[in-house]
């Protein structure tokens, strides 16, 4: 694991760094080590465990507002949970695409009410049409999510080295599925 989560003051996850921007923030004096992993980054003079968890000493503020989740192919990915919008079966990433519900030609835009997460199959199968022309219904309509740091840290949980789980606020019955 190449990647260290950072907390704020007040323990609220803020982002997931790079081991070296961990190490920059720890020897800049912006941090303190919560937990670590088990290896080691070596200098000529200096041996430092890599940071897995570390916590600002100084609160930030968050620039964005919670509301404000950023419109992004992974986004729309996570809202709606790696399911295909008509078929509503799981898949990954590489064989997903994302639809839109009203499509460019006939006016609709690209935006969170308009593109659904789709699989390929279903992607050629309603090409320019609309759902109900092609024969396919909606799961759900889609939608802005209502906040970001849910949708962002729902997005890798499954592989969040364990050390990561007390700071992220999550159920792990609902991640299992």
């Amino acid at each position: 694991m190449d990647q260290t989560l950072v907390l704020n003051a007040s323990y609220e996850p803020l982002r997931v760094v790079s081991w070296q921007k961990a190490i920059t923030l720890l020897f800049q004096g912006k941090v303190e080590v919560i937990a670590v992993y088990d290896r080691e980054i070596r200098g000529v003079t200096v041996r430092v465990r890599l940071p897995s968890v570390l916590r600002l000493l100084r609160h930030v503020r968050m620039k964005r507002s919670y509301a404000d989740v950023p419109f992004s192919r992974a986004n729309v990915y996570g809202r709606d949970d790696h399911h295909c919008q008509y078929c509503a079966r799981r898949f990954p990433p590489a064989q997903l695409t994302f639809d839109h519900v009203v499509p460019v030609a006939r006016g609709g835009r690209k935006d969170w009410n308009n593109i659904v997460t789709c699989c390929i199959g279903c992607n050629r199968r309603k090409g320019d049409l609309l759902p109900e022309e092609a024969g396919l219904r909606l799961l759900r309509r889609p939608r802005r999510p209502p906040a970001l740091p849910h949708l962002t840290l729902s997005l890798g949980l499954r592989r969040a080295p364990k050390s990561w789980h007390d700071y992220l606020f999550w159920d792990l019955a609902w991640d299992e599925g």
